[in-house]
Order: structure tokens, then sequence, then C-alpha cells
């Protein structure tokens, strides 16, 4: 039986068991919606299309297809089209600013932009690193990321992203996009979707450590908590009109990431209107026919495994497409969607070709590093595209530190007699702040975590350094032990201090790695380097002492958070290069705290539910990640067990305080929603394909070892296919209805960048007193949760938020919005999103736990 897309959409309302293996199941979504310009894309779209329908057969393919693992300088690099003066398109790391480069600027974390809660703050970190990534020549920047959006505290790549809460992490998400893209690169939203571990991420990865596993892990989920949650922050991201969209290594309802129809093609394509690329993890890439026609449009890095020499395209593309295996019209979208984010950026009026290598620091090497082979030329000409960022990220450094407890012992003064600094974080790394290779270590001071989501260091200001300064500024003393083990030589320390200053991290990573045996992510939430201990050492030999945590998120602090001689405490993040300096910026009151934080503080690794799964747990099949906890995690799942954190989600202090008053809600004048019905346009096709002869390798070619290439070898399609196992040769893969450009469906809660415009639509207008009632100037964020009211609802949901400055006795109204969206539910029946009848409630204070405002709300639709 065939399907149409709307038909299939009201399969995926069915459970995700597979009554055969009782595995979790996606069901299939075909065919791979076709872009069509929508919105601000129009332009664009039209550009591209004119491109494009002059393009060959083998040079659109080029564009979908890397050339292969250290081939050319970037990370990944597509192949170019020259007649047409469009060049290779260079990819490169990372989240937080360039990977494997020199002479520019190593940025704070994405936790941290999220600790800030500031708008305007993710949009400008984002314009810098875009400026930077451009300045260096890279035409495609592989971040920002949402996804892993932290279901477990513990997972290894959670500070890569924002937060937990999907409101605040597609706002941040939303805005470091604009901001990108506004900079003239391609941002790329990652890591789609449900990569919330590193164990198990990868098969080949989990078999390096010792697990016999034949598939990557399934992260198993039903469709109400896939966009009720983790789509969340991509509906964001494609409103924000991002480029790229990079699929994940791990399966969801046991079907791979970037081959996987629902999430590609209905959940991101059809439902969201994404018109940019989607392309893979590096081999992510499972397979050739599969993932082309599940809307997968870019492989990256091109080859099966690095340095493989084979592809899944490439040469099988344009295999695929002349023996009619795959449609001209598919492989002409992905052309288009290519070209279209290239456009839509202004890369071609931005363009320059790479100025680094990625594999190596030496000026002169060859083109080709990894074969050694083409010319020996100047591959690094070591531009500096550090601009003056340094004071941008000193300044969110400073503004995204969280003062979780204040005694009276901050901000400190110059006048203090004795500093004493104390614990390994304090300082330096003794091989240097570059000398582990992507950050792979926790030696030192902790402003980085690990793995491909890093950059390099231009240089790195410890703690120490910043803070020595300052005190030897007031003529005071100052003495460091940063040997965690050495315990005694702490305690002498602190008995002579007049305030001690501790301190300590935790850090994880990407799951290639592994640092003190934490495969990526964290074994536990504890403290490393003997942290506990440090900060205990010192507490019972100074009666005033101020801890400060570098962290990848939250870390149990039940052990001496309450002892009384722990005066202060201080959540950091992973600051980047000005760390030293932003924290004494705050410590010694230039910045007022105004962060707050971007998780919940449990009493233990328990109270958060959502276990990381270890072990292979369905015999040497796929392991299986059951997504039961819903949406309750983090601060929902705190309130829905009535756990009692240490610190809440939104929680944080100041050296000032504020006051709250006057809530007010109108009603405003919102259309009916109605659900998206009609067809799409028919899938075209952009030009002409040709025969097998037109496609034969160029004769002179100087043929590089390893290089992906478009070309076949001979006009024998099926000798010049390099793998029958590809499976272009073999009709059994194609999907019933996944090669049918006709006109199709439209889905229900589709119509728009993001979903049905109806969504985005203001219901609510709410405002609220904020008055700085303290002595000094600072920040407060004002939150705005809903209770949804349903028998099985979070108690409460963040939705709308605002960092407002604020003087001494000044008072300001803050406006916002509740949108259809924010009061809105997934109806699994019917496909759509709707608001229930169930009472809702809104709720205005400081953190997820201090909301003393609230108002019911008038009855929507």
């Amino acid at each position: 039986m065939k399907f149409g897309w709307f038909e299939v959409a009201a399969l995926a309302a069915a459970s995700v068991v597979n009554a055969n293996d009782d595995l979790a199941y996606s069901p299939p979504f075909y065919p791979s919606p076709w872009a069509d310009g929508q919105g601000e894309w129009a332009e664009v779209y039209k550009r591209a299309v004119d491109i494009v329908s002059q393009m060959t057969l083998t040079e659109k393919v080029n564009l979908t297809t890397g050339t292969g693992w250290q081939l050319e300088r970037c990370v990944g690099q597509t192949g170019s089209v020259p007649r047409l003066n469009i060049p290779s398109l260079c990819l490169q790391d990372s989240p937080l600013g360039i990977r494997f480069s020199d002479y520019n600027s190593a940025f704070p974390a994405g936790v941290n932009v999220a600790a800030t809660w500031d708008k305007t703050l993710a949009y400008l970190r984002g314009q810098a690193m875009g400026e930077e990534f451009s300045d260096k020549g890279i035409d495609v920047q592989l971040g920002p990321a949402a996804g892993p959006l932290g279901a477990h505290p513990d997972g290894g790549r959670n500070w890569e992203g924002f937060s937990p809460d999907p409101a605040l992490t597609g706002v941040l998400f939303a805005e470091t996009i604009r901001g990108i893209q506004d900079a003239g690169v391609i941002a790329t939203a990652k890591h789609y979707i449900l990569n919330e571990q590193e164990h198990f991420r990868q098969q080949p990865e989990a078999a390096g450590y010792g697990f016999n596993v034949s598939d990557s892990l399934s992260s198993n989920i039903d469709d109400k908590t896939m966009h009720e949650l983790y789509l969340w922050p991509f509906a964001d991201a494609v409103r924000a009109g991002v480029g790229a969209i990079m699929c994940s290594y791990n399966q969801i309802n046991n079907s791979y990431g970037c081959e996987n129809s629902e999430t590609l093609n209905k959940l991101l394509k059809a439902e969201l209107g994404f018109q940019g690329f989607v392309m893979s993890d590096w081999t992510a890439h499972h397979s050739g026919v599969g993932a082309a026609l599940a809307g997968m449009d870019m492989s990256m890095p091109g080859d099966v495994t690095f340095d493989s020499g084979t592809s899944f395209w490439g040469a099988n593309l344009t295999v695929g497409v002349l023996n009619g295996t795959i449609p001209q019209w598919r492989v002409d979208d992905m052309a288009v969607r290519i070209m279209a984010a290239y456009y839509k950026v202004g890369r071609d009026t931005k363009y320059t070709p790479p100025n680094f290598s990625s594999w190596t620091r030496d000026e002169y090497g060859f083109a080709h590093n990894h074969v050694s082979e083409g010319a020996y030329e100047r591959v690094n000409e070591f531009v500096d595209v550090q601009r003056d960022h340094a004071d941008l990220i000193r300044r969110i450094g400073a503004e995204s530190t969280v003062l979780l407890k204040n005694k009276g012992a901050l901000p400190l003064s110059r006048k203090e007699k004795l500093v004493a600094l104390l614990g390994e974080d304090a300082g330096s790394n003794a091989w240097g702040a570059n000398g582990c290779d992507d950050r792979g270590c926790d030696n030192g001071t902790l402003a980085m975590a690990w793995g491909s989501g890093t950059a390099n260091f231009p240089y790195l200001v410890t703690p120490e350094q910043a803070i020595q300064n300052e005190v030897l500024q007031g003529r005071g003393n100052v003495f460091a032990v940063t040997d965690s083990w050495a315990l005694d030589k702490i305690a002498a320390a602190a008995r002579q201090a007049s305030v001690s200053l501790v301190f300590v991290n935790s850090d994880s990573g990407e799951g290639y790695l592994s640092v003190d045996g934490n495969e990526g992510d964290r074994n536990n939430i504890t403290l490393w380097k003997n942290g506990d201990n440090v900060v205990k050492t010192a507490a019972n030999n100074c009666n005033n002492t101020v801890v400060i945590i570098h962290s990848v998120g939250p870390v149990l602090i039940d052990e001496w958070y309450d002892h009384p001689n722990v005066t202060g405490i201080l959540w950091a993040g992973l600051p980047g290069q000005e760390s030293g300096n932003s924290i004494a910026d705050v410590l010694y009151g230039r910045v007022n705290p105004g962060a707050k934080s971007p998780f919940t503080w449990g009493k233990t690794r328990e109270s958060y539910g959502s276990p990381l799964v270890k072990d292979a747990n369905n015999g040497n099949g796929a392991p299986q990640s059951d997504f039961t906890q819903g949406v309750f995690i983090d601060y929902r799942h705190f309130d829905k067990f009535n756990e009692t954190p240490i610190y809440e989600f939104g929680y944080g202090l100041s050296y000032t305080t504020f006051e709250l008053s006057d809530l007010h809600v109108k009603p405003l004048n919102a259309s009916q929603y109605t659900p998206t019905s009609g067809m799409t346009e028919a899938a075209k096709n952009f030009g002409e394909t040709g025969d097998a002869s037109e496609y034969v390798y160029p004769e002179g070619l100087e043929r590089i070892h390893e290089f992906i290439y478009p070309w076949i070898n001979s006009t024998d399609l099926k000798a010049s296919s390099d793998d029958d196992n590809y499976g272009w040769e073999d009709s059994k893969y194609i999907p019933e209805g996944a090669t049918d450009g006709s006109a199709q469906p439209r889905l229900p809660a589709s119509g728009g960048a993001g979903g049905n415009p109806g969504l985005y639509e203001d219901l609510f207008r709410v405002s609220v007193k904020v008055k700085n009632t303290g002595n000094v100037a600072g920040y407060e964020v004002p939150q705005l949760y809903v209770s949804l009211g349903g028998p099985n609802e979070p108690k409460v949901v963040l939705r709308k938020f605002e960092r407002l400055h604020l003087t001494p006795s000044q008072e300001v109204v803050w406006t916002t919005t509740l949108t259809r969206r924010d009061l809105a539910n997934w109806d699994v029946s019917t496909q759509d999103w709707a608001v229930t009848p169930y009472p809702k409630t809104i709720y205005v204070g400081n953190s997820s736990r201090k909301l003393p405002l609230q108002a019911s709300l008038p009855k929507a639709q």
C-alpha cells in the first residue's frame, strides 16, 4: 500500500513498539519533502534553483559529498563546481570557536551562555564567532548545539548546548544562529536528535571500549515527548533561518538518525518547514539509498570510514540517479538546499579560501595532507582573527557566573591581608593550555571541556594569575597551593588566610576520548581531583572560605555547601580564555553577578532520575535507551517527585536585591487556530541528467588517493557502483512511496518556519513590575512559568524570561507575550498542537521555585 505524507504521519501516532521484535520502531515517512523557498528563503531559493539548473549531475553530486577525512584543509569539505565559480565549502568545528586553528578566540561554552539568560549576549557571541570563522575562510560553522538537550545530568556533551529546559535553550540557540549567520557563515544546528549520551553513540567506538554490540544506541521516545521537549529548540532554530542541521550518530526508535525518515522527512522538513540542508555527523552516514530518500542532503566527511577511499555517495549517488534508483529531483533538492543556505548568509560575497590547515601548524605542507599528495604549498597563513573579542569573552565569563551562596563574604576588597588560592583548578596545566589534544585531560583550571566541541586557546588567564594581580595591587599577600592532594599544605595556608578561595571542577566531553576513566559521559557528578576534601580542609581551617566551581553541569555539594565556614559559593562553568579575569571581576565587585543556574542542583544523582545506559542491555544488538521519563527532566522531574534541590533551576543571587509585583494579564485578539491543509507543489527537476557517458572520469584527471569524486568508472553502471551492499542495485532498498515526486498533502502542524504560523500568534500580554530594592546596580531575570493544567503535565514549565539591568531604587515594567505554542500540548491523535481545556495558570518569579506572583488565564484556543 502506498502512503502519502499525511497517512504516514498518522502511523507515527501509533505505538513505537514493533510487535515483531518488541523493540521501539520508527514509522516510515516518504517521500522526502522538497524545498519550496517559503518565507525569508524565497529570494535565495530562486537563486539556488537558477544555479543548480545549470549544473551537470556530477556537479550537483560534488556539492553533496565530502572529499574525505584529512584530504583538504577543513574537517569537512565538499567538492566544488569551478565552471560556475562555486568553491569547495569548508565546514569546521566547533560551537565555541574554531577547532584545529591558530590566532583564534576560545569562547565560553554554551552552558555559560544559558547561565546569562541574556539574548543579546547570545547573539553577540554568535556574531563574534561567525566573524572569526569567516575570516579564516570557513563557510559552515558546526554549531551551535541543542542536542544533547540534557536528559541526563552526567551526559558528556551537555555543556556544548545550553540548558535542559527547551524554552531557555530554544531562545539562546536561535539568537546564536542569527549572530553566526549575520556574520556571513552558515550555522549548523546539532545534533539532531536525541543524542543524549556518549556511551554507545557509535558502534565502533563502543567496540573500542570492549563492548560487543552490533549497532549504535537507540534513543526510544514517544511522539508527545519528542515534540514538547527535544524538538522544541530545533523549531526555534528553523524559525531563526538556520542554514544547516546535523543529524546524529544514535538511532531514534531503532532507525539511524541520518536515515530516519520520520525525524528528517516528517518532523524537520514537512512539519517544521526546514529549507536548508541536512548533513551527517562525521561517519554517521550508514547507507546510500536509505539516507538519500530519508532526507539527508550532505555526507560528511564523505568517506564510509575515515580515509577508506570509499563513499556511500560520490560516484554511487551519480550511479543511483543514472540507474533510476534515486529520482533526479531528490539530488536536485539536495543541491538547491545547499546553495540556498550559501546565498542566504551572503557567503557568495564573503567567500575566501581557507587560510589554515586543520592537520598541521607548520606553514607549509601537502595540499592533501593524509596521503601527502598534491602541491607542497603554504597551508597556514597564520591569520589573526581575534579582533577585540577578548572583551566580550571576559564579559560573558563574568555575567555567566552564578552566585549560589553569599554570607557577607562577597564582594572582596583589595584590602584582604592574606589570600589563599587553593586547589588545582586555580592554576595552570603544566603541559600548557593546549597541552592535551582536544582538551582531553583535566589538568589545571577547567575553562573548556573536551572533544570536537573545543578550540585551541590563544592564551588562558588562570584564576591564580588574575587574583594574584588583584591582591598585589592592594599590597596584600597571596599564596597558592594547587596540589589538590597536599591537604596538609592546604590546611596550613587556610589557617593563615583572611579569605580562602577554593577552586574545584568536574569535567566531561566527547566519547572518543576517555579522561580518568570517564568515557565522555561522567562516571558520577562528584567533584574531580579530590575537590570535596580540598573544600572541607579549607573550611575546617578558615572561617571565610569561598568556593568557585568550574564544571560542565551540576555537581554534588551536599557534603559541604552548608558548612558554616563556607561563606560563598559561585559556579563559573566553562568560561573560556579570560577565565581568571572573569571570576576576578565578580569576586571584586566590578561585575554584580546576575546569572541564574541553567540546571538544577540535586542532593544525589538519583534525585534526577533518567540514568544513563552504560551496559549493553540488548545482548549484542543495539543498546536501548527508553525515554520513559517523558518530559520530566531536570526541574520538571524534581517537581513531579517532590525532590527538594539544594539550588533550583533559575536560581542565582546578586549583590543587590529585587522585588517583583503587580502582575497583569491582557487577552489579545488572536485569530482562531487553523490546521494547515492543501497540497504541496510537485517536485521539480532542474536541468537535464543526460546519459552515463557524460559522467565518466575525465581524461587526464590526476586522481588523489582516497579522495572522493563524483565521476563513474565506466558506462557499466553496475560495475561503477563501489559496492552492491550500499543498495544501489536492489529495489528492496526503496521504501514505498519514497520516489514519488507528485504533490503531497500538507501536515496540519506545518505551514511556515517552525511549524504552523498560528502557533506563534500572541494570545496574552503579561506585565510585571521589577524593582531594585538594594544599594548597587545589577541584573535581575524575571521568569514566567506556565502550568498547563493536565493530569500528567509538569507542575510548571518555563516559557518567557528577560535579563534586566536596574540601578538602585529603579523600577521598570517588564512586558512579554504568550503565544499559542506556549500554552499548547502535542495531540498525538490529530498530529497537531492544541490548547487543552484544562485551566492554565501563569507564575512569575526569579527561579523555578520562587514564584510569588500568579494569575489564571482565560480560556484560549
